[in-house]
């Protein structure tokens, strides 16, 4: 598998209102979407964002439910040459304020219609708005950044040690800096997460389906929805957290 993450997956109860929420104040457009009889899914993502780029995927169950967000999944975080301008933007295009830069220098956080945090941080790469990493708190951090290094073969990019808590970066090997990294933060008081189901999953892609499938077995990743299960279309495993990971092969 080439390992490059190709999108992370959010529910939303209102499409339309998500929807216009991206379109509207990330400049955002629509890369696909998958009409069924009981869901669709929209991905969506910057208008001249590369290859290597991830989007984001919403989707919507028809039955009009609604979610929880739980803790264990944090936030998306989107690239911007700038900080303050980026978050004055979004001030002013009706964002409602959440966490300025004043409070967090060198980044900042808006919410989307549903209670989604993002993340606005600074980068001289990639795309404006495009996705910068998607953060999962992790109760075992050892345990986490074993999985991610062994079972997709990914290498540690960063880290941020703070008074009550951790930050640790991941990324595919050899991956363009648009590629979108894991961040995965520990918070030293020994707290547990609630999963909740407003999150969905982050999709790796690979060449082959079934290779990646069986490379995952060897490496005893959690066999939790396999290629047969899924119409050899996709797969499904599990963090050691239990946040989902999709296996999705490259288009």
């Amino acid at each position: 598998m080439d390992g490059i993450l190709d999108h992370t997956m959010i529910r939303v109860e209102d499409l339309d209102a998500s929807l216009e929420w991206y379109t509207t104040h990330l400049n955002y457009e629509e890369k696909g979407r998958w009409e069924a009889e009981t869901f669709t899914n929209v991905y969506l993502g910057p208008e001249d964002a590369g290859d290597a780029a991830a989007r984001l995927e919403l989707t919507y169950n028809h039955d009009g439910r609604s979610y929880t967000m739980g803790d264990a999944w944090g936030h998306i975080a989107v690239r911007v040459p700038d900080v303050e301008a980026a978050y004055d933007e979004l001030m002013q295009s009706g964002v409602e304020d959440y966490r300025p830069p004043a409070e967090n220098p060198g980044y900042a956080f808006v919410t989307d219609p549903d209670g989604h945090e993002v993340e606005i941080v600074e980068r001289d790469y990639g795309t404006k708005w495009s996705l910068d990493h998607t953060m999962l708190r992790v109760e075992d951090v050892n345990a986490a950044l074993g999985y991610w290094i062994r079972t997709f073969e990914y290498e540690p990019t960063g880290r941020w040690e703070a008074d009550s808590f951790a930050n640790y970066f991941v990324s595919p090997q050899d991956a363009p800096a648009e590629a979108m990294d894991i961040e995965l933060t520990y918070n030293y008081d020994g707290r547990s997460y609630t999963m909740g189901d407003a999150w969905g999953h982050v999709a790796v892609r690979c060449a082959d389906l079934q290779s990646a499938w069986e490379t995952l077995q060897e490496r005893e990743a959690p066999d939790y929805r396999d290629p047969e299960s899924c119409d050899n279309r996709y797969a499904f495993t599990k963090a050691p957290d239990g946040h989902e990971i999709e296996i999705l092969p490259t288009e």
